[in-house]
């Protein structure tokens, strides 16, 4: 079993910046692939970026937000940088056994989610 708790959403102008945070529990942390996904109110649920033995990103955020994880802390983090309005939304974090995949359904773990809010 693992549990995701993100950290570190809030309220930014555009252009700005924030770091979300996931912190993990259980034994095979380093193992997993991470993931951050992102749902705008009323939209689909959509992949922002994930790291495993590789890294990926979604078109959209390449260039501005950069994912990286710390194993001795198990935490897995997505720095945000030149933010958008369009980039608001709740943004969640997953953990999955296979390596780095845009596809929700190849991550088995999913925390409670950050919201990002950011104004124009």
């Amino acid at each position: 079993q693992v549990q995701l708790v993100e950290s570190g959403g809030g309220l930014v102008q555009a252009g700005g910046s924030l770091r979300l945070s996931c912190a993990a529990s259980g034994r095979t942390f380093s193992s997993s692939a991470m993931g951050w996904f992102r749902q705008a109110s009323g939209e689909e649920r959509d992949f922002v970026a994930a790291i495993s033995w590789r890294t990926i990103y979604a078109d959209s955020v390449k260039g501005r937000f950069t994912i990286s994880r710390d194993n001795a802390k198990n935490t897995v983090y997505l720095q945000m940088n030149s933010l958008k309005p369009e980039d608001t939304a709740v943004y969640y974090c997953a953990a999955g056994r296979y390596s780095s995949s845009s596809y929700g359904a190849r991550y088995d773990y999913w925390g409670q989610g950050t919201r990002v809010t950011v104004s124009s």
